[in-house]
């Protein structure tokens, strides 16, 4: 069946999110639609263009900043519980995107909000960082232009995470995050002190700061941009900015990978993994082929479908064709899956090679780092 609009949306960082109308988002969480500012882009993304990243806050100060060649800063980062999959891959690339704009980079390795979230040790976490680091050298990131980090490291967001504490009331953390063990609430004060960090007398002092997350995040911006208001006057902090990019479905079909639910692929499994994975997808396909044929798939809540239109074909008449041929029964779902594992094959097969030439890079910049802090101490 089709997406349900009578579904109650829910954004939640720490667990279960679910959109079933984006268009909903606009009234019930003041997000803007991305769209009419496109034209606007001077060198719009790939993600942009095909309507991927559909909301923003504040994006106009980017745009601004884009145009008069003013300093502006890009953050995003990762929980270090795993490998890459194609939602961090997403990220990456929007990170990578604003980087190329001119955009002073960082990315925070969130070791504070793995272990706090899912339990993982941060002895453990500092080994996943080195692959996931590898992994945004391989996509492109520029180490030269960019700040790395773990939240655990950093002095400096900590200080603040203490700082922004005093004003927040339990009430607060409960109407947005809902109730939690206390630690999650930490997590969030230290998130506000990553999205904030860029605009240290440190790192140049306040500018425009862009946020590209999914839109389960959005109660992350919310806050602190709160916070951001509060202490306004000790920091002269500008708003940060975000864009949200729409969640990618499970590949069981539930509304959003997961590394709880483990409805995914990473882009460290074998390719046999990889292929087993997407052959027994969920999909938009009918009952029998006999259906298929006269009734048509659904790709609306394909996630074979989504895989292909959020990340491995970029030809927009091709993904057109596709979505045409499935909602016409010309397109048999087993034939789709067999032409995306293709895909997704020889991207991972490419990307692999790229990253194991930065194994050694990666590991450096994040103990030159430690080596820098120890020193400073």
């Amino acid at each position: 069946m089709l997406p349900n609009s009578n579904k109650k949306t829910v954004l939640d960082p720490f667990g279960a999110s679910e959109v079933a109308d984006y268009e909903r988002l606009y009234k019930e969480f003041g997000i803007d639609p991305f769209e009419p500012l496109l034209s606007k882009v001077p060198n719009p993304s790939f993600y942009m263009r095909r309507g991927i990243i559909f909301g923003h806050r504040d994006f106009n100060r980017i745009l601004n900043a884009i145009h008069k060649h003013e300093e502006f800063a890009v953050l995003s980062g990762i929980k270090p519980t795993g490998e890459f999959h194609l939602g961090t891959l997403m990220t990456a690339k929007e990170i990578i995107y604003f980087q190329q704009q001119g955009a002073q980079t960082f990315y925070c390795i969130a070791d504070i909000e793995a272990y706090e979230d899912n339990n993982v040790s941060f002895e453990k976490s500092e080994r996943i960082a080195v692959d996931n680091v590898a992994d945004l050298l391989a996509l492109g990131l520029d180490p030269k232009r960019t700040y790395i980090y773990r939240q655990s490291e950093e002095i400096r967001v900590k200080d603040l995470a203490i700082i922004f504490g005093r004003p927040v009331t339990l009430a607060t953390m409960k109407a947005i995050y809902g109730e939690r063990h206390i630690g999650l609430y930490l997590s969030a004060l230290i998130q506000a002190g990553d999205i904030l960090l860029p605009q240290l007398e440190d790192f140049g002092g306040p500018k425009p700061t862009i946020i590209p997350v999914g839109v389960d995040q959005d109660p992350h911006i919310r806050f602190t941009r709160d916070l951001a208001q509060k202490f306004h006057r000790k920091y002269k902090f500008i708003l940060p900015s975000s864009t949200y990019h729409k969640l990618m479905k499970g590949l069981d079909g539930s509304p959003k990978m997961s590394k709880r639910q483990m409805n995914y692929f990473t882009l460290h499994d074998s390719p046999e993994t990889i292929a087993k994975r997407i052959s027994n997808s969920f999909t938009g396909g009918r009952a029998t082929v006999k259906e298929q044929q006269e009734l048509g798939g659904i790709p609306e809540i394909c996630p074979v479908y989504e895989i292909c239109l959020f990340h491995f074909i970029k030809d927009n008449d091709k993904i057109t064709r596709i979505y045409h041929d499935c909602k016409t029964g010309r397109l048999l779902c087993g034939e789709h899956k067999k032409q995306t594992i293709e895909r997704v094959l020889e991207f991972v097969k490419e990307h692999r090679r790229k990253k194991k030439k930065f194994m050694d890079k990666a590991q450096e910049i994040l103990q030159l780092k430690y080596e820098r802090e120890k020193t400073k101490k």
